[in-house]
This record gives structure tokens, sequence and C-alpha cells, in this order.
């Protein structure tokens, strides 16, 4: 199970029955954009002997100072989850409220599938917010027009990030698989950050009202 956007800070799959857990560390464990890291976890004796056999053969182990970026980052990963979820939950209701926008996807919003899902499995939500607007020209003005939020592809860091899946995460993916499952040109994904909400709501709103 990949266990990235919520991390072990909201989830543990482990003890909901997974037999390995895929963490991308540049992301929410390390925090910062500042290293690539990965990292697979097991409470099996024999996966974990088996995994330390191809870290050991393949050498790709983790290097010394990326380690420590890394365990730089999870010390205070508990806070930055924390403040990221909160600003996640006021972004998710400002958009909602939004007549551009036709559709918020966020496990926080209450009466979705997601929502419950969620409640079962992890004590948080996350931060990560995906949203779709009312057509592509008002996507790709959102994308250029944003002052705080910069247009870039990656997640889990300290700062807020809007990006495009249809041309960044997705683009190798066809166009007809993308559709099936609801990746669209008018689709956006937003990493929140732990900067003032009431900022990144006003970026947010700013980019949309100067829309012609």
């Amino acid at each position: 199970m990949d266990n990235t956007f919520l991390s072990p800070y909201f989830q543990k799959p482990l003890t909901l029955g997974a037999d390995i857990v895929v963490h991308s560390g540049t992301k929410f464990l390390g925090g910062h954009n500042d290293t690539l890291a990965g990292f697979l976890v097991t409470n099996s004796l024999e996966l974990s002997e088996q995994l330390r056999f191809i870290i050991k053969t393949v050498g790709s182990g983790l290097a010394p100072f990326d380690s420590w970026l890394i365990l730089r980052g999870i010390k205070t990963l508990p806070i930055r989850m924390e403040r990221a979820q909160e600003n996640a939950q006021a972004i998710a209701a400002f958009l909602q409220g939004e007549s551009r926008v036709r559709k918020v996807y966020y496990p926080g919003i209450p009466g979705t599938q997601a929502h419950e899902i969620c409640k079962r499995q992890a004590s948080g939500f996350g931060s990560m917010i995906t949203f779709e607007v009312e057509s592509v020209r008002l996507a790709h003005h959102i994308l250029k027009s944003t002052r705080l939020i910069p247009f870039a592809e990656s997640l889990g860091g300290v700062e807020t990030l809007l990006t495009y899946p249809t041309t960044q995460t997705h683009a190798d993916v066809p166009v007809e698989v993308q559709r099936k499952n609801g990746i669209t040109d008018c689709l956006l994904r937003m990493s929140v950050g732990i900067e003032t909400k009431e900022d990144l709501i006003e970026d947010l709103k700013q980019a949309m009202d100067s829309f012609g």
C-alpha cells in the first residue's frame, strides 16, 4: 500500500493488514522539497530479508546526507501534517462555495464515500485536494494567476503547490484512461502547505475573480 499522502502520522497500513507499505520520502516525510527518497516498510521478517538483499546487491540505499534530511523532516511531521490538514479543510470549504468549481475531491468532506472510508482507516484526512473547474480556460488561468501558490509538480512540502494532472503527473497515461478515471483538462490538484490559510484562500479567490 502506498501511504505517501497520509504518512505514518495519519495512517498505519500494517495494522490494517498490508504486507508492504510504500512511502515517497521526498514528500511529507522529508517535507521541504530538498531531497529524493523512497521507503519500503514491512513487519514480516521474511519480506524484510528479501528487501534488504535487494538493497545491498543493487546499491539503492539512501545516502547519509539524504538520510539526515529525512530524519530532520520527520521531527516536524506531526506539526506539519496537522497544520496542512487544517488549511486543506478551510480551502476545501472555500472551493465548495465557489460557483465556478464543479467538484471538490477531498476525504475530509463529510457525506462522501472517501470520508467514511478515511474515518475507518485513518486518524486524519491529509492535505491533498483535487478540484474541477468549469472550463479549460479557467484552469489554465488559475495556474498562471496565483501569486503565492506556485504551479509545480510535487507535493507534501511546507509550500502549497498547484499541479495540472493531465499534462504533468498523468501525462504518460492514455487520454481515454485519464477520462475513465476522471482526469480532465479542467482538473487541478493542490498539495496544501503550512502557510496562513487566509492567504492561500485569498490567492485562489483573486485568481478566479480575475478571469475574464
